[in-house]
């Protein structure tokens, strides 16, 4: 073995021991390994950049930043509020299958932050008998596409690296199909087995919010219970307004008027959550097309200390919706307008064009901060950005324009519309996805010119000596999900990439079957609630405990390999 084979072969070592270790982060792990290859001589600058430049990981990025205009939309929440009916079985397949098919599109975080409020709100059903199915289903129904999740992305960043034919959009979509219907069967076998967990919030704590029910409102002439405002669980109804009447506590028997200013307990998501309740109006919603949620906390020296926010003035000051105040641990009571601002007190703001220009910010507030969270935008804007994001598609699968230009043109369009600004943008930059794939490429780079990756299939043609095609693609396929359980499905699939690959040639069958083993293997995140983030989002969501979430992730997990051990040689023979 020669020395600039020792090196990668020591480089690629040290990377899969930290990364499972888990102490650094992936993208400064990739990085480093970079740099040393470069600090070496091993790598020229050329070599260095062409990770990073790769086309498929530049389309990945631009595919990242638009769909934070999709997250926007409310499309997703619309879905889930039009499968919470009907018995549990009838639930779970209607949440499965549009959970799958919207992650088929959308980035599986996006489609699961979107739907968690509404499948949260179900009235029928314990959500956290819900919420674990839905976060599968978003996995599943990102390998029904090219543009599902961006692993298949880095895969094929990989192909077109190693000079390969690039995936299609579809190509894979019965293999995914199928994992989909095995994956139902352990749901609607296994969901019943989790628990009905409390998930409510702190009710003494969390932004108050306002909202009125608007005149002509299907919720008038229904009680609290009815309308599905009991079974709220990051949202708490604190009080009914009714005139001079307060109507505190809130009992599940008290009929909602017209005109009845409902006050509210929740979190930042909560927003979002009034402003898809058909028949609210959430304090300020008229100014509200998807604006980029801001904290600020009033300072000591503000003259807003003392005034009401309505007496303030506060949007003609500062270009700033309020949207929910915050005091600590004390519950505020009485219209959010006519709250006396206090030292201290934590606004959520909306923010117009002009906000981040007012000079008085640094004097009026002691922190400026931006939120991972943003208003929805209306009905129109919402339906421009749907259609767009479907036709960049539909241009891209025909073949008619190329997805990167479709998705650069989109992006810009939804700049100057501000949709999207370039606040939000370099603050939701996927900068740690595009150091560890850019970095990964790389080192793949590396492997291939070194002749590693050859000494590495060859070694693996040694342990699968006499073995079938079959033996050695199922091998691929558990190495790679175990190291997804380890480590970041990214980075799984950039490690795992390389080896499967080869191996294939070594045994001079078909790579597709070998590439499909790594594609569905770095997407197996299913046993640990940590291995992947749609999991962990679900996990504090509902209330689980590990004993009770491995009571569906297990069977799923089984189902998921059953679909693709089974899909893959059946569709792609060797």
């Amino acid at each position: 073995m020669t020395w600039q084979q020792s090196l990668v072969l020591g480089l690629l070592a040290t990377l899969i021991v930290l990364l499972i270790q888990g102490k650094l982060r992936p993208a400064l792990l990739f990085s480093g390994a970079v740099l040393v290859t470069y600090l070496s001589g091993l790598a020229d600058i050329n070599a260095v950049v062409g990770g990073y430049t790769n086309s498929s990981l530049l389309t990945l990025v631009l595919l990242l930043l638009v769909s934070l205009a999709v997250e926007k939309t409310r499309i997703m929440s619309w879905f889930a509020n039009q499968v919470g009916t009907g018995s549990f079985n009838k639930v779970l397949v209607k949440v499965w299958f549009s959970t799958a098919f919207l992650s088929a599109l959308v980035n599986n975080t996006a489609v699961v932050a979107s739907m968690l409020g509404a499948v949260k709100r179900n009235p029928n059903h314990a959500p956290s008998r819900l919420l674990l199915p839905m976060c599968f289903a978003a996995t599943f129904g990102g390998v029904l596409t090219l543009i599902g999740t961006s692993t298949n992305l880095i895969v094929n960043s990989f192909l077109e690296k190693m000079g390969a034919e690039p995936l299609g959009m579809f190509d894979f979509f019965m293999v995914g199909a199928g994992t989909l219907v095995t994956g139902l069967v352990a749901v609607l076998l296994f969901a019943r087995r989790l628990p009905e967990q409390d998930t409510e919030i702190d009710r003494s704590s969390g932004y108050f919010l306002e909202a009125k029910v608007s005149e002509g409102s299907l919720m008038a002439g229904r009680s609290v219970k009815e309308n599905g405002l009991r079974s709220l669980k990051s949202l708490y109804l604190a009080e009914i307004i009714r005139g001079d009447q307060v109507i505190c506590p809130v009992q599940p028997e008290h009929e909602l008027h017209e005109g009845d200013m409902l006050l509210f307990c929740g979190d930042v998501e909560s927003v979002g959550v009034l402003q898809e309740m058909k028949g609210l109006d959430l304090y300020g919603q008229h100014r509200l097309n998807g604006q980029h949620l801001v904290e600020v906390i009033v300072s000591h020296s503000s003259r807003l200390v003392g005034q009401t926010i309505k007496d303030a003035e506060f949007r003609t000051h500062f270009d700033a919706v309020v949207l929910a105040v915050r005091r600590g641990e004390t519950q505020l009571t009485g219209g959010l307008g006519q709250i006396e601002l206090h030292a201290g007190d934590t606004l959520l703001l909306a923010p117009g064009p002009k906000f981040a220009g007012n000079k008085s910010l640094s004097r009026e507030f002691v922190v400026v901060s931006g939120l991972e969270a943003s208003t929805r935008l209306d009905g129109k804007r919402s339906a421009a950005v749907v259609v767009g994001f479907l036709g960049v598609l539909a241009l891209s699968v025909f073949d008619l324009v190329p997805l990167f230009k479709g998705l650069l043109i989109m992006l810009v369009a939804l700049l100057l519309t501000r949709v999207l600004t370039l606040d939000e943008i370099r603050r939701r930059f996927p900068l740690e996805i595009w150091l560890v794939v850019g970095g990964a490429l790389a080192i793949a780079d590396q492997l291939e010119r070194t002749g590693l990756a050859r000494v590495i299939a060859d070694f693996l043609m040694g342990e699968f000596n006499g073995a079938s095609p079959l033996v050695a693609f199922i091998g691929i396929y558990f190495f790679t999900l175990v190291l997804t359980e380890l480590m970041s499905n990214n980075a799984a699939a950039a490690l795992a990439f390389p080896m499967g690959y080869q191996l294939a040639l070594s045994m001079d069958v078909s790579t597709m079957p070998f590439i499909l083993a790594v594609l569905f293997g770095a997407s197996s995140s299913f046993l640990l609630p940590y291995g992947y983030q749609t999991n962990l989002m679900v996990y504090a969501a509902g209330n689980y405990r590990m004993p009770d979430y491995l009571k569906l992730a297990l069977p799923v997990s089984i189902a998921y390999s059953i679909g693709v051990l089974i899909m893959v040689p059946l569709l792609f023979p060797f």
